[in-house]
């Protein structure tokens, strides 16, 4: 068998690299061969293919590859339109498919290929009605008394020749017809001997496609093959073609019509009429074409055969989407004049359904609005929120039944909303409810009743606690959609115009975070050494920060057009427990404001002072003082009840704008005094103010060399002294002298100053080097400046003298603050020396030494050293200017715990005026918190 194998196996190995690289003379390989492959064991199999470097899947043998790549012997292989060809048995790299914008014609890309090889199919099934002709192949198989097998060949006369039985004539029968008669005479003239027969190899004929063809020319194809299989062939239609009308042609005859949509849209192919040699597949131009858009589940531009209807044109698109609102459809037609004409189409009636289809007309099926009929909205703090279904005499219990149930527990559920519509307009209205007491006493005055479209909506008792990376990330999406930030630009305007006089687009806008040291130190890296990069470094920082800023207000204004849709959001409103209150009620308020219009005042109020939530609310129905403070989550502790005030805005067309002042008792108010609830208008604004002399209990810290340390509570016009005197006083250790003193507010302005320098440093540096000439302060000498001194945390110490405080001198015993420090240290024995020095250090306190003697003993002034500026920053804080480097005695006497600080020349820094400023703050900067690191 393998001598056999190897007498045609060796030259088809060799024609493989071959068949490979051409694709139009492909090399046709017989099933016999094939099988014999086949039969030959694996490892045999493994080894010609690497002798000749093929793959054994191309012989339907072992493969080493993925069964993906396997492909029927002879079977016509299609790329993509567009595709290059198989080149040195690689495919080479296609080119980027160009995606076409709109609608596209329906049905082309069933054809849209190119094929790869003509070679006709010879090993599929045959169907029992097959024609023979010459050129076929029989199989036959001779069993019983006798066993042989025969290959007969149908030749020109329509005869095959059987050994032993003569020519048997099969032409024109069917392979079943022609099976028959061959078992029949085997049966008959050879005694005890039957037959068994099958198709070999099949013939080939020759076809022609013309017309609008992709590829039109002359094929050879197999002799079952169809008009689709010739179409293929042909790389399909051009989209000029007509699928609806392809034409088969024989001898000059039409013989057959083939409408693809027939096998697309029904899967009815009785027009794919089997091809016969000789044949001519016409393919015409295309007709009439209607595109169909919008709501439909398949908008493309279709064919058309000439009678069809709307009915006919929606059926072909697939029929309309669940959304579609097909009574508010639209054709766009050309009309006698040869222009383009709207006609209305109502596609629920018989009549639109029955308007007849022209060329050129464009169906437009509209959706339908995305609100949903009579549904009930939750949103807030609630377990479950969503739209759920109304129904006739639902009220408020029936959506809220539990609430530990249907709640959150950061829920308030002391008062919620209901949003309600009140005309065809859309204005609504605003119902308030005692949450609590509607669920717990349902079909109660507080379990109201509810209407179809209605909102509730449930507030967060503490905003602060609100888990918010799910909204985080669904902003951040929203974010990059390049639509939506050119929608919300276009808006932005128009909501803030909407909003009016309530500002509240404003009043929660971000404020752009200041650069941390660590990225302004990476961003003064970036500054080169010559003058115009210094200056486009300073450019370039302040573009930064405009760009922040303006990203920072466009992700607030997308923010606010994304919650004006909160109620018709799907996933916000998923995501509303994750609101905050002013942002829950952001759409209403909005709406209220929109809806105001003349001789009618806009029913928000405000609330102040207080309460939880001081801001803007929408004014409920009926609405009253314990109502909006309800609303506002209620009273703090500070609340001062006997006395509130109401500002009321009355507006006139004779006197114009006034606002009248109210005193409100909130003590009545709050024990339900009814008569003291005053009933709210729109724009109504109530301050509550705080208790008279109310503190939160604010503290002094005491450290160090006190009897007890520690945090004490002051009550107003207490001063250092008293704190003091109740720590016990001073320890036998304490130095007052180097006592350190710092208060928050002080801390507050010098952090401004800090900054204000900074910034000034970087004006002066853009100025000089704009309009001066010659050489300046380096830009590495700048850059260090700068990151130092924005790394600065300002401490707040202010000069004190404790000996001073203790004895009640008016002049030094300071009342005390909320977050006051005072820090006593033990006895000093040192004098520091910074600044412009070989070796800053300290040094032990020798009161004999004088401020010559301790800059000696740090090696003496730096070559940068201003030793004219030489001053003194004493213990407790104070500076003292010495009168000469020699001073000695009197109040020039240094005492422990001094530092001795010997500036920047600023001459050395090309004149920079800031630069003292700069160095003086560092240096004092540094002494403060050296004192308190001591701590």
């Amino acid at each position: 068998m393998k001598r056999h194998f190897k007498r045609w196996i060796w030259p088809m190995m060799a024609a493989l690299p071959l068949m490979a690289s051409v694709s139009a003379q492909a090399v046709s390989i017989s099933p016999q061969m094939i099988e014999q492959f086949k039969r030959l064991p694996a490892a045999e199999q493994q080894r010609l293919a690497r002798q000749y470097g093929i793959d054994p899947a191309m012989l339907g043998g072992a493969s080493s590859g993925s069964a993906n790549n396997f492909q029927e012997p002879n079977q016509p292989l299609v790329n993509p339109r567009g595709s290059q060809q198989v080149q040195d048995g690689q495919l080479a790299e296609e080119e980027p498919v160009k995606v076409e914008e709109g609608l596209k014609p329906y049905g082309y890309d069933l054809f849209a290929g190119e094929p790869t090889t003509y070679a006709p199919v010879s090993d599929v099934p045959v169907p029992a009605d097959y024609v023979l002709g010459p050129g076929d192949q029989l199989q036959v198989q001779l069993f019983g008394k006798e066993s042989s097998s025969h290959t007969l060949i149908v030749n020109r006369n329509g005869a095959v020749a059987f050994p032993d039985l003569g020519p048997i004539q099969v032409a024109g029968l069917s392979f079943a017809e022609a099976k028959a008669l061959l078992m029949t005479q085997v049966s008959e003239q050879i005694i005890g001997v039957q037959a068994s027969v099958t198709m070999g190899e099949l013939r080939s004929i020759r076809v022609i496609i013309a017309g609008d063809a992709y590829r039109p020319g002359s094929y050879t194809v197999s002799a079952l093959s169809t008009v689709t299989h010739a179409l293929t062939m042909a790389g399909g239609l051009k989209e000029i073609g007509s699928l609806r009308d392809i034409q088969v042609k024989r001898n000059g005859e039409l013989v057959g019509r083939f409408d693809v949509y027939d096998l697309l849209m029904r899967g009815d192919a009785s027009g794919d009429v089997r091809l016969q040699s000789g044949d001519v597949v016409f393919v015409p131009s295309v007709k009439a074409t209607v595109a169909v858009d919008g709501d439909v589940r398949r908008p493309a531009i279709y064919e058309l055969a000439g009678g069809e209807d709307m009915a006919d044109v929606l059926a072909m698109a697939g029929g309309a989407l669940p959304g579609a609102y097909p009574a508010a459809s639209v054709v766009e037609r050309y009309n006698q004049s040869h222009q383009r004409s709207i006609v209305n189409v109502d596609l629920t009636s018989k009549a639109g359904l029955n308007m007849h289809a022209k060329d050129g007309d464009r169906l437009m099926v509209r959706a339908t609005t995305n609100e949903l009929d009579g549904a009930i909205t939750l949103v807030g703090q609630v377990a479950r929120p969503g739209h759920y279904q109304w129904q006739d005499g639902m009220r408020f219990s029936n959506v809220i039944r539990s609430l530990s149930a249907d709640l959150t527990w950061n829920s308030d559920a002391s008062y919620a909303l209901v949003v309600r519509e009140m005309n065809l307009r859309g204005d609504v209205s605003v119902l308030g409810v005692d949450l609590a007491a509607a669920v717990r006493q349902p079909r109660s005055e507080a379990d109201i009743l509810l209407m179809p479209r209605d909102k509730v909506i449930v507030f967060a008792e503490r905003d602060a606690a609100l888990d918010r990376r799910e909204l985080g990330a669904m902003f951040i999406e929203l974010a990059s959609d390049e639509t939506l930030q050119a929608m919300t630009q276009m808006q932005a305007d128009e909501l803030d115009a909407g909003l009016g006089s309530l500002e509240l687009a404003r009043r929660d806008e971000p404020q752009p975070p200041k650069p941390t040291p660590t990225n302004q130190q990476g961003a003064n890296q970036q500054l080169q050494t010559n003058g115009s990069n210094v200056v486009a470094g300073v450019v370039i920082q302040e573009d930064q920060r405009s760009d922040q800023q303006a990203q920072l207000q466009l992700a607030n204004k997308l923010k606010s057009t994304v919650l004006l849709a909160l109620f018709q959001h799907d996933e916000l409103i998923a995501l509303s427990p994750q609101l905050t209150r002013k942002e829950l009620l952001f759409p209403v308020l909005a709406k209220l404001a929109n809806q105001a219009r003349y001789n009618q005042i806009v029913q928000v109020v405000a609330i102040e002072g207080e309460v939880s939530h001081p801001g803007l609310y929408p004014l409920v129905e009926q609405g009253t003082v314990s109502q909006l403070v309800s609303l506002a989550g209620g009273l703090k502790e500070s609340a001062y009840l006997t006395h509130a005030e109401l500002s009321r805005s009355q507006v006139s067309d004779a006197r114009g704008f006034r606002i009248e002042h109210m005193d409100v008792n909130l003590a009545d108010v709050v024990y339900g005094d009814t008569a003291a609830d005053i009933r709210l208008q729109g724009r109504d604004r109530l301050n509550v103010f705080a208790k008279p002399d109310w503190q939160d209990t604010p503290t002094v810290e005491l450290r160090g060399e006190v009897r007890f340390p520690g945090i004490y509570a002051i009550q107003r016009g207490e001063t250092l002294a008293d704190v003091i005197e109740r720590a016990g006083g001073f320890t036998e250790y304490a130095y007052p002298y180097g006592g350190v003193f710092t208060r928050e507010s002080i801390r507050k302005q010098e952090q401004l100053e800090i900054e204000r320098v900074v910034t000034g440093l970087r004006k002066e540096l853009a100025n000089r080097t704009l309009s001066e000439q010659g050489t300046f302060a380096s830009v590495a000498d700048t850059n260090a400046m700068l990151a130092q001194l924005e790394q600065i945390q300002a401490t707040g110490r202010m000069v004190l003298n404790f000996e001073k405080v203790v004895e009640r001198d008016s002049k030094n015993n300071l009342l005390a603050e909320r977050g006051d420090l005072v820090y006593i240290p033990p006895m000093r024995q040192t004098i520091a020396v910074m600044g412009e020095v070989q070796h800053a250090t300290s040094h032990r306190f020798d009161e004999r030494l004088t401020v010559k003697d301790y800059l000696k003993l740090s090696g003496g002034a730096s070559q940068r050293a201003d030793e004219d500026r030489l001053y003194v920053i004493r213990a407790d804080g104070s500076v003292m200017i010495p009168k000469s480097s020699f001073w000695f005695g009197g109040e020039q006497t240094l005492k422990p715990g001094d530092t001795i600080i010997m500036p920047l020349d600023t001459n050395y820094k090309d004149g920079l005026t800031l630069w003292s400023q700069i160095t003086g703050i560092i240096y004092n900067t540094a002494v403060a918190i050296s004192a308190l690191n001591i701590i």
